[in-house]
C-alpha cells in the first residue's frame, strides 16, 4: 500500500506503519462516543471547598514547598488568527461606501467593528500600533477621525505594522499598566513567580510554542526577566517545546485513503492539543500547574488565581499522600487484612470517585489487590471546576471506561452522542465546566516519572471535516490533552470562583472590565 517514498516520508517523521495503519482504522470505524452516567456535581464528584478548608490546604501546600519541584506548564503555541478573525472579514469585504458606514455606525453592540474603533484606545496595544503608524509618516488619530478602518486594521493585522494577526496569542499585548503594557507571556511569568516559586526561589515555566515563534518568545523574555525577577524575589527557569512531528496525523480523502499532495506525498496535519501529552512527558517536576495562554488577568485580579492554585495544589498533595501510603502497603504487605483493603476501595469509590467494575471479584484478595494497585499506581490531577455560564469547555461527568469501572472525566460535546436522548439529558444537567485549570502531579510513590503516554484513552480521538487546495479530506486530532490524553489518570474536581476564568478567544474579549486596569 505504502510506497518506498511513503515509508521515506514516515521514516523522516519518527511515525511507524503501526501508527500509520491505526489511524487508517480509525478514519474507517469511527471513534466510539463517551457512555456517560451522570454529570459531576457539587458533592457528587465536585468538591466544593469552604473557606476554612480553603486556608487549611493552602498551609499543606506552603509546608510542603520546600521538598517540591514546582513547574508551570502553558501551551502557548496558536497563532491569533481566530482571535482577530472579526477584524480581518471586515478587513477585507468592508468597501467603504456610505451605506456600510451607516451600517456600522448603527450596529453598536459589544462585540461589533463601531465597538472596536469606538474603543481603539483601551486597547493594551493601542500605543504600539501609534508608534507604528507614525514611523509609516502617518497619525493614528486623524486616520479614526477619518474613518480609515481598513488602513487602520491593515496597520495591526497585517506586516505593514505590527502583524497581529500571525503572532502567537501569548506576544500580544493583553493588560495596560499605568506607565507599561504586558503581553500574555509577561503575565503568565508574573503568575509563575508568585504560586510556582520553590524554596531557593526559582520559578519554572514551560511554554509549548511554534518553532516560528521561539525566539521572538527568547526576544520578549530578554527584555522584561530582569526586572520581573527583581520585583517579584525570584530567578526564572524558562524552557520552551514545539509539537512533535512524530504526533501529526495522517489526512484522508472521502474514501479514506490517504490523501495526497500534488507532489504525490502524504499530507500529515497536527494532531490537536493532544499530542502535547509527549510535551509534558518529557518534562520533570513533583507537581505542574497548567494553564492556557490567553486565561490571564492583570494584577488587581490575580489574588484569587493565586489563592486557588495553591488550595487545589494542597488538594493533591494531601490525596496523594492517602495513595502513596496505601500503595506502599500494597507493595510490602503479603498479609493485608481484608479491613484494609475495604478501607483502600472505600478511599477509591468515596474520594477517587472509582466505582469498581461489576466483574471484580471483591471477595478474591489478590484479584482486589491487583485491581487496587492498578488503580492507585497513576498520575493524578486536580482540576479546577467554574460554573458553567455558557462559556464553551470541556465538561466534568461520571463516565463508563473500558474496564467497566466508572469515574471522573473531562468530556468535550463532541464526544457525546447527542442523538441519544439519556446523553443529551445527561449533557444538558451538567452545571460545571473545565478551563483548563490543572494541578498534576506525574511522580509514582518511588519518585520516578510516570510513562505519561500509557494513560490515553486511545479511542477519544476525534475525526473532522477539512478541505486542502479546495478539495475535501478528512483530519483527525489526538485525544485531547485534558480529556483522552489523560484518561487513566486519577482525577479530582474541585469548584474554583468564576474570576479565575478570563480567557481572551477574541479582541473584544480585551475590552471586557476583566481585562482593563480600572
Amino acid at each position: 500500500m505504502f510506497s518506498k517514498q511513503d515509508q521515506s516520508q514516515f521514516e523522516a517523521k519518527a511515525i511507524d506503519i503501526k501508527t500509520i495503519e491505526e489511524q487508517l482504522s480509525n478514519f474507517k470505524t469511527g471513534f466510539p462516543k463517551m457512555k456517560l452516567k451522570k454529570p459531576a456535581t457539587i458533592d457528587d464528584g465536585i468538591l466544593q471547598i469552604g473557606s476554612d478548608e480553603q486556608a487549611i490546604y493552602q498551609e499543606v501546600f506552603t509546608a510542603h514547598v520546600k521538598d517540591l519541584s514546582l513547574l508551570k506548564f502553558v501551551p502557548a503555541s496558536g497563532a491569533a488568527t481566530r482571535m482577530f478573525k472579526p477584524l480581518y472579514d471586515f478587513l477585507n469585504t468592508y468597501q467603504d461606501t456610505e451605506d456600510e458606514y451607516l451600517k456600522l455606525l448603527c450596529n453598536k453592540g459589544p462585540e461589533t467593528m463601531f465597538n472596536f474603533f469606538d474603543r481603539i484606545e483601551d486597547f493594551a496595544f493601542y500605543g504600539d500600533l501609534r508608534n507604528v503608524v507614525s514611523e509609516n509618516n502617518m497619525d493614528l488619530e486623524k486616520m479614526i477621525d477619518k474613518n480609515q478602518f481598513k488602513q487602520i486594521l491593515a496597520m495591526l493585522l497585517t506586516r505593514k505594522g505590527l502583524n497581529y494577526a500571525n503572532l502567537p496569542k501569548g506576544l500580544l499585548k493583553f493588560h495596560r499598566y499605568k506607565h507599561f503594557s504586558r503581553t500574555a507571556f509577561e503575565e503568565h511569568l508574573v503568575e509563575t513567580l508568585n504560586y510556582a516559586k520553590n524554596f531557593k526561589g526559582d520559578a519554572q515555566i514551560h511554554l509549548t510554542v511554534s518553532a516560528d515563534h521561539k525566539e521572538l518568545f527568547e526576544d520578549r523574555l530578554e527584555k522584561t526577566k530582569e526586572t520581573f525577577e527583581e520585583k517579584y524575589d525570584g530567578k526564572l527557569q524558562v524552557g520552551y517545546s514545539v509539537q512533535k512531528s512524530s504526533t501529526d496525523t495522517i489526512a484522508v480523502d472521502i474514501n479514506n485513503e490517504p490523501f495526497r499532495n500534488e507532489d504525490g506525498t502524504i499530507l500529515f496535519r497536527p494532531g490537536g492539543h493532544g499530542a502535547l501529552i509527549e510535551n509534558l512527558n518529557e518534562l520533570d517536576a513533583d507537581i505542574v500547574f497548567i494553564k492556557n495562554i490567553d486565561n490571564i488577568v492583570p494584577d488587581r485580579l490575580k489574588g484569587p488565581t493565586y489563592k486557588f492554585k495553591k488550595v487545589l495544589a494542597g488538594v493533591l498533595l494531601e490525596y496523594q499522600s492517602f495513595i502513596f501510603e496505601y500503595l506502599k502497603v500494597l507493595e510490602q504487605d503479603n498479609n493485608i487484612s481484608q479491613d484494609t483493603l475495604d478501607e483502600m476501595l472505600a478511599f477509591l469509590e468515596e474520594k477517587l470517585c472509582i466505582k469498581a467494575p461489576a466483574n471484580l471479584k471483591i471477595e478474591d484478595p489478590e484479584k482486589l489487590k491487583q485491581y487496587l494497585f492498578t488503580k492507585l499506581n497513576r498520575p493524578i490531577r486536580v482540576c479546577g471546576m467554574v460554573k458553567n455560564d455558557g462559556e464553551p469547555g470541556g465538561g466534568p461527568f461520571w463516565s463508563r471506561n473500558l474496564d467497566g469501572s466508572v469515574s471522573l472525566q473531562i468530556i468535550e460535546g463532541s464526544q457525546i452522542d447527542k442523538q441519544d436522548v439519556r446523553q443529551k439529558n445527561i449533557l444538558e444537567r451538567s452545571t460545571h465546566f473545565n478551563p483548563v485549570d490543572l494541578i498534576c502531579g506525574i511522580r509514582d510513590v518511588k519518585g520516578n516519572k510516570f510513562d505519561l503516554p500509557k494513560f490515553i484513552d486511545k479511542q477519544t480521538g476525534f475525526i473532522s471535516q477539512k478541505s486542502h487546495d479546495g478539495n475535501d479530506l478528512k483530519a483527525m486530532e489526538l485525544p485531547g490533552l485534558w480529556n483522552g490524553a489523560m484518561s487513566d489518570w486519577n482525577t479530582l474536581f474541585v469548584e474554583v470562583p468564576t474570576v479565575t476564568f478570563n480567557p481572551v478567544k477574541t479582541v473584544f474579549d480585551l475590552l471586557r472590565i476583566e481585562h482593563r486596569n480600572l
